[in-house]
């Protein structure tokens, strides 16, 4: 194993390097550097390292979220609060419902079949997303209007949204779940529930630095090992209680800058730093999922079906957005940005598959295909909008 994290650190730091010399995003070459050495393309990592591949990327995911939580002021979000909610639903289900009735044209899919496939397609990627809007709040980018803290706070809670409907859709294929409408109440009430274990995680954490003066070094592995308990519990408690795990996580950040601002701005620099390291794993892994061969099998229809998926998430992007202080160019970087998908569709996409839903490897096809375009199409399109789509603020 200790020879695959050798390549994955190697190749990652120079397809990182190399891309980012084309002027593309570095994320897509670690995504396709993974893409070469998964078990679908040359098969060049150790089996034990695919094994923990989840964990790893959760990991990550933790990471990247924390930096997100600690970046995001109280004002920042105030700014964006109403416009955020409507991000944050709207475009995920305007796609998911979307993908829904036209996948029951185009492949003949139930109605059923329709929503598992619409919403596991329709959840945008945080792991995608985060890091390109931590670097243009870096770059004061589209900061004058709080643009990234909006994308931020409205992908994570997309993901609630996209993983809730079609738990729904798919109790319903095994008839574990009856009323589609009782699970959906199941979304605030995640949403609720998570931001309150991490405010008072963030609340428990600041009292104990206030009461013990410990290296920040130390600091951030405490909070790195609450945070990842945090979404431990969210897998211990499934089907008991709903958990938005990873809005928790953001919101001890977020609790953390807002009662100790110095110490946060340090804590943030320090997971500056491993995000170079974890940043690697987290996009490498991603990669090594995608099967492109089963991605392909869907043939010009999934594309086709996915592109008016991205159609409808548009619009539903421009309806969520209307009426607020953002002009049409702003609107329209928002919208791009919340093309991409890798992280829900690599690990959900074969769960169908496995239960034995008929539609499995045609969803499984689609959800990795998703990835395949969507990815590399937002993170070019995103890097291209922030530098013709939104404005640098001045010092």
């Amino acid at each position: 194993m200790t020879t695959s994290i050798a390549i994955i650190i190697l190749l990652g730091l120079l397809s990182k390097y190399l891309f980012e010399k084309m002027k593309l995003p570095g994320l897509l070459g670690m995504l396709l550097v993974g893409i070469l050495l998964g078990p679908y393309a040359f098969d060049l990592l150790d089996e034990t390292i695919l094994l923990i591949s989840k964990d790893l990327r959760q990991l990550a995911l933790i990471i990247i979220l924390l930096r997100a939580g600690l970046g995001i002021s109280r004002d920042n979000l105030n700014k964006v609060g109403k416009t955020a909610v409507k991000m944050s639903f709207i475009p995920g289900i305007l796609e998911g419902l979307t993908i829904l009735f036209v996948s029951t044209k185009l492949f003949g899919l139930s109605f059923v079949e329709g929503g598992i496939l619409g919403f596991i397609v329709a959840a945008v990627s945080p792991a995608v997303v985060v890091p390109s809007m931590l670097t243009y709040i870096e770059e004061k980018k589209g900061t004058n209007k709080s643009i990234p803290t909006l994308i931020l706070a409205s992908a994570s809670v997309d993901d609630v949204f996209a993983i809730t409907i079609y738990t729904a859709f798919l109790g319903l294929y095994s008839g574990t779940q009856n009323n589609i409408g009782i699970q959906l109440l199941n979304i605030p009430l995640s949403i609720i529930l998570g931001i309150a274990i991490g405010a008072v995680s963030g609340l428990l954490l600041v009292k104990f630095f206030e009461k013990h003066h410990i290296r920040d070094t130390k600091k951030v592995l405490i909070i790195l090992g609450i945070a990842t308990l945090l979404t431990s519990l969210e897998s211990w408690l499934f089907g008991l209680v709903p958990i938005a795990s990873l809005l928790g996580v953001m919101t001890i950040g977020f609790i953390i800058l807002e009662k100790r601002e110095v110490v946060a701005k340090r804590l943030s620099v320090k997971y500056n730093k491993i995000w170079i390291f974890a940043e690697i794993l987290l996009f490498i892994l991603i990669g090594s999922q995608v099967n492109i061969h089963v991605a392909f099998e869907s043939g010009l229809k999934g594309i086709l079906l996915i592109f008016i998926g991205l159609i409808a998430r548009t619009i539903g992007v421009m309806i969520a957005t209307h009426g607020s202080h953002l002009n049409t160019k702003e609107r329209i970087f928002c919208a791009i940005s919340y093309i991409p998908k890798a992280t829900v569709q690599a690990a959900i996409g074969a769960v169908p598959l496995s239960l034995g839903v008929a539609s499995g490897e045609l969803i499984l096809a689609i959800a990795v295909l998703s990835i395949i375009i969507t990815a590399p199409l937002g993170l070019i399109g995103i890097r291209w909008g922030s530098n013709h789509l939104i404005e640098q603020e001045l010092d």
